[in-house]
Order: structure tokens, then sequence, then C-alpha cells
């Protein structure tokens, strides 16, 4: 398979360069209209320019066609995690192990808010998270928990052995409400009351 990737990459490059090059003629009028007039009547003056032509043409239809599957086929390996049970080959959407991780949210109460975005590479599985934490959370303390608990989490709900990578980027510090609730209503028990304060004008 790589085989093919790098023989397409070449090709690809190749007639690029021609294209390039060809440009590049033109455009210091090295290339005149008439050469290429001459050129195109010559291709069609018998059949087997004709022949080679279009076996030409054909070649690179097919090659196309086949290094665009290739393409395609890697990146949808890139959206999955694959591996092979006794009964065959399971696949696993990146986006439901994301869903798994986002559930964390609601296990860790420090947590406000989660973004997981998870790619699947030779090296392992790579978490990137983006958090927003409340004010209490110890951020040390927490970020090192939520990266074990993700860890784990992940080994044993998909059983694999692969290199496990949890990065955390704590993106804001949210200001907690209830604290603020808190807050005032201790400044309201601790404001001072006024002697006769109960008391209306008759």
């Amino acid at each position: 398979m790589r085989f093919f990737t790098t023989l397409g990459i070449i090709f690809y490059a190749a007639v690029i360069i021609i294209i390039g090059l060809a440009l590049v003629v033109f455009a210091f009028n090295l290339l005149l209209p008439q050469d290429i007039n001459n050129l195109l009547v010559y291709a069609q003056s018998n059949n087997n320019s004709r022949i080679a032509v279009g076996l030409s043409g054909a070649l690179l239809i097919l090659i196309s066609f086949s290094f665009a599957q290739i393409i395609l086929g890697k990146f949808q390996r890139e959206k999955t995690i694959a591996f092979t049970t006794s009964s065959g080959q399971v696949t696993i959407s990146l986006s439901a192990v994301e869903d798994l991780i986002r559930r964390l949210a609601g296990v860790i109460p420090e947590v406000k808010e989660l973004r997981p975005n998870v790619v699947a590479n030779k090296k392992g599985i790579i978490v990137d998270m983006r958090v927003v934490l409340r004010s209490e959370a110890n951020i040390p303390e927490l970020t090192s928990r939520l990266q074990d608990i993700s860890k784990s989490k992940i080994q044993e709900v998909l059983g694999l052995e692969e290199q496990i990578i949890i990065r955390i980027h704590v993106a804001k510090i949210a200001h907690d409400e209830k604290d603020d609730r808190k807050k005032k209503e201790l400044d309201k028990d601790d404001r001072p009351t006024l002697p006769f304060g109960g008391y209306g004008r008759v």
C-alpha cells in the first residue's frame, strides 16, 4: 500500500511539474500557438498516436481514481480504532470515544465543561481535552486525576493495550454561582440590626 501511495505522489508531482514547465515556456513566448496546433495535428494524424494518447488518458484516470481511494481509505482509518477479536475485526468510531470521555464531566464535580478530541495514529490514542473548571478546583490535583480516570476508562471499555496519551488544556476557570449565593447569605446574616428597626411610624 505504501508503494502505491509513493508511486501516486511521484506521478502527480511529475504531472504538475510538466504543466508548470509548459506554462513557464508559454509565458516566455518559447512555445507558439502554432507549435501546439502542429502537436495536436500530429497526435491525430495516425492510429498509433491516437491509441497512445487514449491509453495515456485512461491510465491517468485509473491512477487518479486509485490514488483517491487510497487517500480516502487512510482518512477513514484515522477516524476509527480497529482491533481483531477471535470472531473477526471490530472498528470503533473516535466520536464514540469522545462521547465516553465527555461523560466524565458529570462524574468529576470540579469540571464544569469538557470537550475532548481523540486522534488515533501509530503512537497510540491521543486525547486532547479542553476543560472549563470551577473556581474551587485544585488544578494540578484535578488534572492528574482526570488523566488517570480517562485513561483507565478508555482501557476498561475498549480493552486496548495501546499507549494512551491524555493532554489537558484548561481554557477557563469559571466563577461558581453557588459561592456567590452563599456569600450573599453570609453578608446578609452579618449585617448589623438597627434598634427599634421593627417598629413603624403610627
